[in-house]
């Protein structure tokens, strides 16, 4: 692909999400929606592989059933309410099949079987896209919509999200079906606070992107997309071995690393919310996800790659002066930002009100 094309398809990447944030209109929300759609499928069927082709055919089909969703029960709105503004959308049918619709766009459970599937068929750029910037529209929209919807549809999808993600992902080998379910399991947690504070959902988003993002990019500098792999990450690079451990354990939701920020904040609210049985739920939940990601610690740190394997080794640069602002800025922000979180509350707390 030229970089001509590849500039072109990025910027409509940017072009369709940036048009579902800007619209007020169900119609532009939904055309935004499917620009998004078509710019990243020739990026992911970009390696003519097999596995590429298949990834995008399956998201293409599920990206089409999810928007001809949207735009049925969004006409069944305007319809019954005469109106096609987004933040007006009053038919409880409708409410519900939009965030069932979005829920599908989104991989929330039960309907995240299609994203491991898919991200295993993609490199690991193209995955870090798919994790991260394709959330952003989708989740726009339903965060617009959530004060709306039925209380108890949101809260069981994302309780639903945390716990099948968290299981799912402990039997993985692959790193990419391992991010995917933590998408799920992230995502999860952000939806079921959508409906009461959704300046907390939006930090939570943002923080949620950082920590995709290092996780990718660290795992693209160490050409690593399974296990077996990771276990080579030490010998080849201790440092970035040091950082994809951090990193993950921030995934994890631990303390004193920045993902342990959300968790906390979001637990707290619930318990205001006197949701004392979601917040221990969720939780435990998150001990589920701990446990994969301390197995993938483990690999990267303390498991040595074994010495007679049919494995093929890959090539070792020696003394890379390269650098990656991208990857020191995300690593910084996923790792040191927990101390001033007083300060992104007061800042968000000005800021929406």
């Amino acid at each position: 692909m030229t970089p001509l094309i590849k500039s072109f398809l990025i910027f409509s990447l940017g072009l369709g999400t940036t048009l579902t944030f800007m619209s007020s209109h169900w119609l532009l929300a939904w055309i935004g929606l499917e620009i998004n759609t078509l710019a990243i499928l020739p990026l992911m069927a970009q390696h003519h592989h097999p596995r590429a082709t298949e990834a995008a055919t399956k998201y293409l089909l599920i990206q089409a059933a999810s928007t001809a969703m949207l735009l049925f029960a969004t006409t069944l709105n305007a319809w019954l309410q005469e109106g096609w503004n987004i933040i007006q959308i009053k038919d409880q049918t409708a409410t519900i099949l939009v965030v069932l619709a979005l829920a599908l766009k989104l991989g929330l459970t039960p309907f995240h079987f299609w994203l491991p599937e898919v991200m295993q068929g993609l490199s690991l750029t193209t995955g870090l896209i798919l994790a991260t910037w394709q959330k952003l529209a989708p989740f726009a929209l339903l965060l617009q919509i959530s004060y709306t919807t039925y209380p108890p549809l949101l809260t069981s999808l994302g309780i639903l999200s945390t716990l099948a993600a968290g299981w799912a992902g402990m039997n993985q080998t692959q790193l990419r079906k391992i991010l995917a379910y933590s998408s799920t399991a992230h995502l999860g947690w952000m939806v079921i606070i959508a409906q009461y504070n959704p300046h907390l959902t939006l930090i939570t988003l943002g923080i949620y992107v950082f920590m995709t993002m290092t996780a990718f990019l660290t795992l693209k500098e160490t050409s690593s997309t399974k296990i077996n792999i990771l276990t080579m990450s030490w010998s080849k690079n201790p440092v970035m071995a040091t950082m994809m451990v951090l990193v993950l354990l921030s995934l994890a939701g631990l303390p004193p690393l920045t993902g342990f920020l959300p968790k906390w904040l979001i637990l707290e609210e619930l318990a205001k919310q006197e949701m004392a049985t979601v917040a221990t739920v969720i939780a435990m939940s998150a001990l589920l996800s701990l446990y994969f990601y301390m197995r993938l610690c483990y690999a990267s740190t303390l498991t040595l790659f074994p010495s007679m394997t049919k494995l093929k080794m890959p090539w070792r640069r020696l003394n890379s002066k390269r650098t990656n602002i991208v990857l020191t800025i995300a690593t910084t922000m996923t790792l040191i930002l927990l101390p001033l979180s007083p300060l992104i509350s007061a800042l968000a707390h000005i800021y929406f009100n």
